[in-house]
């Protein structure tokens, strides 16, 4: 009968999209990662280097950037919100210490190209799929971009981006400096208030607050925050319950 055949349709997808786990005899899904992370990003130069505040160099020329966690070679699409100038970059590395209140490292290019101002360099960062045929035609022609990249001195990079990166856009209004810290999304209300109560009790943090997105998605926030030194110490703070994916999220 069609009922059958459906059965055994529906038996031959579950299995299909699941891994079977042999040291613990168990079946597990295994939906595809989708990174995405919004926050402030590090600036490359040379003097944080010698100041020890990142363990490697960094061509400016580039479209490289370092980040803690993406595999090397993954292509990224940075977008600056303020303007919404977006580009596309590669991981150059995973393994380059930096503070953890950065979500990246970035070069003077980028920076240049996106308008990003020096004084708030806030970010969006999107992982692009493996899967994508961008990232096939774009692994083709990032070489030559590359290339093209090294024939030009570095001076006139940092000569030209004095004179636009460090301001955003004339027609780009500059909002007041006004950022919170997202912990976790949660499914109840309940698993939301349970998180509130253990930031009180594991850290100095005060005033942690719940959003109500939907009927469905509850989310813990810290702030807001008007002092990117503060900002930074709370993160730091909340960063030591050993949360994955902190988010700086602006005007909540």
């Amino acid at each position: 009968m069609n009922y059958k055949i459906y059965l055994i349709l529906f038996s031959f997808l579950i299995l299909v999209s699941c891994k079977y786990d042999s040291k613990n005899n168990s079946v597990q899904f295994s939906p595809e990662k989708k990174y995405k992370n919004s926050g402030f990003t590090l600036v490359y130069d040379d003097d944080l280097k010698k100041e020890k505040k990142i363990t490697k160099k960094l061509d400016n020329r580039s479209l490289l950037i370092f980040h803690k966690s993406l595999s090397k070679g993954s292509f990224v699409k940075i977008t600056n919100p303020l303007n919404q100038k977006s580009l596309i970059a590669k991981v150059k590395s995973n393994k380059v210490q930096f503070s953890e209140f950065y979500n990246s490292v970035i070069t003077l290019r980028i920076a240049k190209e996106l308008a990003i101002d020096l004084n708030e360099p806030y970010i969006d960062l999107f992982l692009i799929s493996q899967k994508s045929t961008f990232v096939a035609t774009k692994a083709k022609t990032f070489e030559e971009e590359k290339n093209v990249a090294e024939k030009a001195p570095v001076d006139d990079i940092l000569i030209d981006n004095l004179g636009s990166a460090n301001t955003i856009d004339k027609e780009i209004t500059k909002k007041s400096f006004l950022y919170f810290i997202k912990v976790a999304d949660f499914y109840y209300k309940d698993s939301a208030e349970n998180m509130i109560n253990r930031i009180a009790e594991e850290t100095k943090i005060k005033n942690p607050l719940i959003k109500k997105i939907t009927n469905t998605k509850y989310r813990v926030l810290l702030g807001p925050f008007n002092d990117i030194k503060k900002l930074e110490n709370s993160f730091n703070e909340i960063k030591s319950l050993s949360f994955e994916n902190l988010e700086i999220l602006k005007n909540v």
